[in-house]
């Protein structure tokens, strides 16, 4: 498929999302264990993460039925995905997620932020807005799922952050099953909804190996925008965050 195809729904992303091979977030095991030397270098202990066996079952576990039979993956983006997804896809579409949103609730001490200032990473929590969480709806090609899926799950779940599951999204081609990244309340490194003052406060200041916590939220914000998308938390943030950094 060229790449026109993969951007005949959103043609404006042609050329605007960073190429698979140049991610460093493409999660292949020679990437792992450079993030397993960094995490080393700034003290944090040999489990940081899950291992490569807990990673591997955990994959199979949602998705081994579906990589089974030979069906392409659709995944939900609303974060770095956006930009960054660091998999190859056939097909993107503009994607609706109802009764989630966009939080920055889950504390990171390794990727922009560091043990003793941590960052503040983005996630999907439960909310009773009526209004969609709108993002990306990517699709991977099912000849390619098994070994895109694994550089995928490597990135998201190293660190078990975020519970997955197949929920329902609607795009303006139609409803999907999609595999969505969703905030796991149980993990020790939730930080909870804090207000936007003390979300702000922390994104400011964060700053970490893959860069500052600001520069995320104005990817993010610029992502947004460029596809029409309004969340009107992020753009919040984004004020706040301004001012402080004005001082």
């Amino acid at each position: 498929m060229s790449a026109d195809d993969v951007f005949r729904h959103l043609p404006k992303l042609r050329g605007q999302l960073k190429p698979a091979e140049q991610s460093e977030f493409r999660g292949t095991w020679e990437r792992l264990a450079a993030w397993d030397e960094r995490a080393r270098r700034l003290g944090h202990s040999p489990d940081w993460r899950l291992s490569d066996r807990q990673l591997e079952e955990s994959r199979r576990a949602l998705l081994g039925e579906r990589l089974e039979s030979g069906q392409d993956l659709w995944i939900y983006g609303y974060g770095s995905l956006m930009w960054d997804p660091g998999f190859h896809f056939a097909e993107v579409r503009l994607a609706a997620l109802p009764s989630y949103q966009r939080r920055f609730t889950y504390w990171t001490r390794i990727a922009r932020g560091t043990r003793e200032r941590p960052a503040l990473m983005l996630t999907l929590e439960r909310q009773p807005d009526p209004a969609p969480c709108v993002g990306l709806a990517f699709r991977i090609a099912a000849d390619v799922a098994e070994t895109e899926s694994g550089m995928l799950w490597r990135r998201e779940m190293v660190r078990n952050g975020y519970c997955p599951a197949w929920l329902p999204v609607s795009t303006p081609q139609g409803p999907l099953s999609a595999l969505v990244f969703t905030c796991n309340h149980g993990h020790a490194d939730y930080a909870g909804e804090m207000s936007l003052d003390d979300t702000a406060a922390v994104i400011a200041v964060a700053t970490g190996a893959s860069g500052t916590n600001r520069e995320y939220l104005e990817l993010l914000a610029q992502r947004l925008a460029e596809l029409g998308i309004a969340d009107d938390y992020v753009l919040q943030l984004c004020r706040r965050v301004s001012v402080l950094a004005a001082g």
